[in-house]
């Protein structure tokens, strides 16, 4: 009778998640069941990550179903009103203590091996094709092309700016990627190594795009190393935010990487370039822009 009951209960919410995952993919959009899962990203770390992801993920569920389908077996098989009597005189079995404790281990081994390659690879920043310096500060970004002497600061996008503010009149709903924008993006192109060397200016920040599988704190006094490499036919507009509480603002300092085919890249790298030579000329300087006060964007 009960285990009708569970075959039945165990159909319905099979058929019930196939509804759902039929609706979602009817609609054309990342929803339901989707979204409750990680995203491979559009570079070979991110997939790379995903794949590890899965995999312990698999064997976590294969776990789970062993160890309570024993459970709910002996549940079923073993309960008293099927006359079953309590073994008072049972002792502990060195062999079953033996199996039970070696197993674990190489199940823990099994996900130790793909975890360690996977982070090796995560910090092997060798044989990058450009480095660009971020700086975290209350509340934006400064990116710093080292080997080309550009350098720009990144805020949150006025438009977002305005709206966020309490007697504004302005509807959230109705400005593009609200907290989410920015007025200057960090430029980069597909297809390439990208080096990154973070490091803070006051406090802890942390710089995150997750498409990218990139996630590093920005310590003050510290410079922590990342990288990545976008897929080549990926150009576009990736989206991050800090995520580390970093003061009152925390929340209006978002990233946005504008992904760019090598040729486009190298235009803007030489307009840039020229402009901030020309700034700097004017100013009869070295042309690098005043740091930000501490203030709201």
């Amino acid at each position: 009778m009960i285990r009708a009951r569970l075959t039945s209960y165990a159909l319905s919410l099979a058929a019930l998640a196939g509804s759902f995952a039929a609706h979602a993919e009817e609609d054309g959009t990342v929803s339901g069941w989707k979204q409750l899962n990680m995203t491979e990203g559009v570079t070979a770390i991110s997939r790379r990550i995903y794949e590890l992801h899965m995999e312990i993920f698999w064997i976590c569920v294969v776990i789970a179903l062993v160890v309570f389908g024993a459970m709910v077996y002996s549940l079923v098989k073993f309960r008293k009103s099927q006359g079953a009597v309590a073994d008072t005189t049972l002792l502990h079995s060195t062999r079953v203590e033996f199996v039970w404790t070696v197993i674990p281990v190489a199940i823990l081994i099994v996900m130790a091996v793909p975890a360690a390659k996977t982070l090796v690879a995560i910090e092997d920043t060798t044989k990058t094709e450009l480095t660009i310096k971020v700086t975290g500060f209350q509340w934006g970004w400064n990116y710093d092309y080292l080997d080309d002497g550009v350098s720009f600061y990144s805020h949150l996008d006025r438009a977002s700016d305005h709206a966020r503010e309490l007697t504004s009149g302005i509807d959230p709903n109705g400005v593009e990627h609200y907290l989410l924008n920015v007025d200057h993006p960090l430029v980069v192109p597909v297809g390439t190594k990208v080096r990154l060397l973070i490091t803070g200016a006051d406090v802890i920040h942390s710089w995150w795009v997750p498409a990218f599988g990139v996630k590093k704190d920005a310590i003050p006094g510290f410079v922590n190393e990342a990288w990545f490499n976008i897929d080549a036919d990926k150009p576009g507009l990736y989206r991050g935010q800090c995520a580390e509480l970093c003061g009152r603002d925390h929340g209006f300092m978002p990233i946005v990487v504008d992904a760019r085919s090598k040729e486009d890249f190298a235009a803007w790298l030489k307009e840039k370039t020229a402009a901030q030579k020309q700034e700097a000329s004017a100013q009869g300087g070295d042309g690098t822009a005043p740091a930000p006060a501490a203030t709201a964007p």
